[in-house]
This record gives structure tokens, C-alpha cells and sequence, in this order.
């Protein structure tokens, strides 16, 4: 609510290490919206995400994804 009473608005790319759970362990801001709430707010909710882990074969493998994600006010 913060960010978006003063209009703050962005893309954040995040790294996320992804396990072979689906569960990301790791996520850091690989590009940041220039605003730290949004950026926070970004890693917040991809950690509580579950990924499609990649795959060698049909084994679930531990792996790394980018993660781009938009905050826009319409």
C-alpha cells in the first residue's frame, strides 16, 4: 500500500535457486525497480512459490531460473 500511494512502479529480475522439491531456497535481485519495498516484496512472494524444478531425464534436479516480475499502477 506504501509503494503504491507513492507511485512506485517497476521490474525487478530475480535469481532464484529453485530445489528439486519445487521449493526456492535462494533468491537474490539479479536487477532491481530501483525501490527496495518492491524489490523486498518481490523475493517475499517468490519464496513462498512452488516451481516445476528442472529435470535431468526424469529425475528433479536442483537448478537456477530467472524470474521477472512487473509492478505497474493502472
Amino acid at each position: 500500500a506504501l509503494a503504491q500511494d507513492r507511485g512506485m512502479q517497476g521490474r525487478v529480475i530475480l535469481k532464484v535457486h529453485v530445489l528439486a522439491s519445487g521449493k526456492a531456497d535462494n533468491v537474490t535481485v539479479d536487477k532491481s525497480t530501483g525501490f527496495k519495498i518492491l524489490d523486498d516484496a518481490a523475493i517475499k512472494a517468490v519464496l513462498q512459490w512452488t516451481f516445476d524444478p528442472a529435470r535431468r531425464g526424469q529425475t528433479p534436479i536442483d537448478g537456477w531460473v530467472t524470474v521477472p516480475l512487473n509492478f505497474k499502477l493502472s
